[in-house]
């Protein structure tokens, strides 16, 4: 944070400088000259010594001249998206998301699930996690990017915001949610290998009763109130040993979902035809905020449901229209909202498999509700 609040203060000089140099007499030195040894007797050329900005591959794309004056040089620097905050937005094979580049993890994740989606490809290799690796993503600024390293002896997982059984339309698609754009650090166990889980089996489960499944995922930081009263917000940083912090802990983390299927027999919604209208839908939409710590197998899965405005406010975001939240019914009234407890890593301990999560596969129970 300090290195941002640092190229704030040298983008503040550089225009107080233009400022100062406005008011100052026109007239400048010329610039230096050399001769050409080869042009014999060719009139000495003039050396450009204007200031050269580089583009983000390195190549020069913007030149200030020493005869700006403080408006237009303002102007260069203060123009929309230069100085930030910027978000990275990333079109993956099986999701789209916004990198936040302060915090260094995603800002937002969303994906378009269908039971098609999440079947074998018909005559293609499916994506195998065994085969990914999480990995840096180079297609973010350097000096921006969330580090292998950062996460080393954390004492946090590197939590999928996409889960990578989400992606198992090839390989490229799993590898994509290996990138570190797409990592949050999480609460291993208890939360990311439990119940965190069990609500990403939660949302790719509910292909089974819908056409269409929306699932965006949003980290969050929110405000606790202290003893004296006031609320404070307050999270961790994660960082390399002897190294400064880089990496924001959410204290939360939400599901918001929206989905879509055709209106049974006697929805309220009639599947009307026309030549203009294609068929009414029916939707629902729902919203869950979980907090980044431990969370027993047993606990409600509605006891976390929030109004989708609510992720909204928090995030800064506008997930959905307005025309949609109207027409959309509450989604724990459309289908039951429990999960699913697979506790693969206590299977294995049993069998021999020598403990940690992430195995496929086995029984499962409902959690009590």
């Amino acid at each position: 944070m300090s290195a941002s609040l640092v190229a704030a203060a040298a983008a503040g000089i550089f225009v107080g400088v233009g400022a100062t140099l406005a008011l100052k007499p026109s007239q400048a030195p010329p610039p230096p000259t050399r001769r050409d040894p080869a042009a014999g007797g060719a009139p000495p050329q003039r050396i450009d010594t204007s200031p050269v900005l580089a583009g983000p591959s390195g190549s020069p794309s913007t030149v200030y001249h020493g005869g700006l004056t403080g408006t237009e040089l303002a102007r260069a620097f203060m123009a929309p998206g230069q100085i930030g905050p910027v978000s990275d937005f990333l079109r993956r094979k099986a999701y789209v998301a916004a990198y936040d580049r302060r915090n260094r993890i995603p800002a937002w994740t969303a994906e378009h699930l269908t039971a098609e989606s999440l079947r074998r490809p018909e005559g293609a290799e499916k994506g195998d996690r065994q085969n990914s690796v999480f990995s840096e993503d180079a297609s973010v600024p350097e000096m921006f990017r969330a580090r292998l390293l950062d996460y080393f002896k954390s004492g946090y997982d590197r939590g999928h915001m996409v889960p990578a059984a989400d992606a198992k339309i090839s390989q490229e698609a799993m590898n994509e949610t290996f990138l570190l754009t797409n990592i949050a650090p999480q609460v291993g166990e208890g939360f990311n290998r439990h119940y965190w889980a069990y609500v990403e089996a939660f949302c790719r489960n509910l292909t089974q009763s819908f056409e269409d499944v929306y699932v965006f995922t949003v980290p969050l930081f929110l405000p606790k109130q202290s003893p004296d009263g006031k609320w404070r917000v307050s999270y961790e940083m994660i960082a390399p040993q002897n190294s400064a912090p880089t990496i924001a802990v959410p204290t939360h983390f939400a599901k918001v979902i929206l989905s879509s299927r055709p209106p049974r027999s006697g929805s309220s919604l009639a599947l009307v035809k026309s030549s203009n209208n294609p068929p009414e839908k029916e939707w629902s939409m729902g919203a869950f905020v979980l907090p980044n710590e431990v969370i027993p197998d047993e606990t409600d899965l509605r006891s976390f449901v929030v109004p989708v405005e609510a992720v909204e406010s928090s995030a800064g975001l506008t997930l959905l229209p307005e025309r949609l939240k109207k027409m959309a019914r509450p989604l724990c009234q459309t289908v039951e909202c429990k999960v699913i407890v697979r506790r693969f890593d206590d299977a294995n301990k049993k069998f021999g498999g020598g403990g940690g999560g992430g195995g496929k596969g086995g029984r499962g129970r409902s959690a009590t509700l």
